[in-house]
């Protein structure tokens, strides 16, 4: 029962990330942002934090851009070592415009999949997440809001 839109930060024009000017995708992409109530964020793990392009799109928004929005943070790596990326720079991230991030964040290497089809037990961290985010969700609006989903991949 809700819409999703999916923004993909790579396809967006990098001058206009960077500020450097504006751009109607960036625009559009920010107001996506702003109607959504779930904001799910994805994004790879290099040098053990989420990626530059999914910092100078949330750069983009204002200080407490995301108040009133419940957020989901995933991310990929090639090793459980980097999981903490959830924690240390995900959540910060999320809370620095005014989210409020699931307890459950879902971190995913190579060996959760076979064959590019996710394990069990990443699908089941995946609909625990969601699960706490629409219960967030209904919690912070009135039952009569219209429900939307945003997803930023970087």
């Amino acid at each position: 029962g809700v819409s999703a839109t999916l923004i993909d930060l790579a396809t967006l024009p990098a001058d206009a990330l960077l500020g450097r000017r504006r751009a109607d995708e960036i625009d559009t992409a920010l107001g996506s942002v702003s109607e959504a109530t779930i904001i799910v964020a994805s994004t790879p793990v290099y040098r053990a934090t989420y990626s530059g392009l999914l910092k100078v799109f949330f750069d983009l928004l204002p200080l407490n851009g995301l108040v009133g929005k419940t957020a989901i943070g995933i991310a990929t790596g090639g090793s459980s070592a980097h999981q903490l990326v959830i924690d240390h720079g995900l959540r910060p991230l999320f809370a620095s415009v005014g989210a409020v991030t699931t307890p459950t964040g879902v971190y995913g290497t190579d060996s959760a999949f076979e064959n590019g089809v996710p394990h069990e037990s990443l699908i089941a961290r995946l609909d625990a997440a969601v699960a706490e985010a629409i219960t967030l969700s209904e919690r912070i609006h009135a039952p009569t809001d219209s429900s939307s989903t945003t997803f930023v991949e970087s």
